[in-house]
């Protein structure tokens, strides 16, 4: 019985191609944390974004806060990500001066993508797009 649930799990999980990494590029916010023991915490409007700009394997990861007229506020933060694909699975690896540190990325489409960090949490994250509050009429990019 554990034997046919290992097979299905494994069965079960999405192949990541080099050709999906192109789909991380732009706008994400944290949908939905799934802990380790199966808890979730689920977030409602946020405020920060994750901005993505992968090109090849390579790329940064910038924190960036919705503005009320559309527009994304960027801050001089950011994490370089390489995109590493073994036959274990493909993984997120960031760096910034200060640290180091992998997520596993579990699973993405157009819309959605999850990655799970070193303490079993899962990141749910769902595509974001501009949103203008104030209605002045203008088209957000």
């Amino acid at each position: 019985m554990i034997l046919v649930l290992a097979l299905l799990f494994v069965g079960c999980k999405q192949e990541i191609k080099p050709a999906d990494i192109a789909k991380l590029n732009g706008y994400w916010e944290i949908e939905k944390v799934v802990f380790d023991g199966g808890e979730e915490k689920a977030y409602g409007m946020n405020e920060n974004f994750d901005f993505f700009k992968i090109k090849g394997i390579k790329g940064t990861r910038t924190k960036v806060m919705a503005q009320l007229d559309g527009t994304f506020l960027t801050t001089d933060t950011f994490e370089n990500v390489l995109v590493r694909i073994t036959d274990k699975g493909t993984f997120l690896d960031y760096k910034t001066d200060y640290a180091k540190w992998s997520e596993e990325l579990i699973s993405i489409s157009d819309e959605t993508f999850v990655v799970k960090n070193d303490q079993d949490k899962e990141y749910h994250y769902k595509k974001a797009g501009p949103i203008n509050i104030l209605n002045d009429g203008k088209k957000t990019k």
